[in-house]
């Protein structure tokens, strides 16, 4: 059973999906995969990555690190594509597309090489036919992504972008998934 579950930001989605994701492989005895796909750019990402850790702790995840071109995994000889995936999440593996960092040379101000972000305007509809492709090859996948898309306000051209990508990808995953859940505030609104 593929599953979205989405929502606003620091809801409990992450661990509502854990828990999802290990009693689906419980009960299927399969193996239970979870696909990182955070690059930390700052303490506050590595605490979260952390934290992330700790609540798994003992739940009999592995961990594959997949920040971008989520189908490579498909390819992966040591991945059992019949195993349960938990792929948290969406919105991180969106930006990790859009907005490529590359390290360029010389110094920045504080002496140290600097990074120009580069922004791919092919990712949104190849990240969302990836996870398409993705779920259908597995049937047993766990997508979290945050509901961004349906904040107020003015945003620069290139937030936008990636808001209305990410909501695109979210509608490709409904459509593909089995069931569609919304958490907030550590509630369940189940849509589909």
């Amino acid at each position: 059973m593929n599953v979205l579950i989405s929502g606003g930001c620091k809801n409990g989605k992450s661990y509502y999906a854990q828990k999802l994701a290990r009693d689906m492989a419980q009960q299927q005895g399969k193996p239970l995969y979870y696909i990182a796909t955070m690059i930390p750019r700052d303490e506050e990402d590595r605490a979260r990555i952390r934290r992330h850790l700790a609540e798994r702790d003992g739940w009999g995840f592995e961990t594959l690190e997949q920040p971008v071109h989520l189908t490579a995994l498909l390819e992966d000889p040591s991945v059992d594509r019949s195993g349960v995936f938990l792929l948290d999440s969406v919105t991180a593996i969106m930006e990790n597309e859009m907005f490529q960092r590359v390290e360029t040379e010389g110094a920045s101000l504080k002496g140290n090489a600097g990074t120009t972000i580069v922004f791919d305007e092919t990712a949104p509809s190849r990240v969302a036919a990836e996870m398409e492709t993705f779920a259908k090859a597995t049937g047993n996948t766990v997508f979290v992504s945050d509901g961004i898309y349906g904040d107020m306000g003015e945003y620069s051209r290139s937030t936008e972008d990636y808001r209305k990508a990410l909501a695109g990808a979210d509608r490709t995953l409904a459509k593909a998934c089995d069931r569609v859940i919304e958490i907030t505030y550590g509630m369940e609104e189940i849509w589909k």
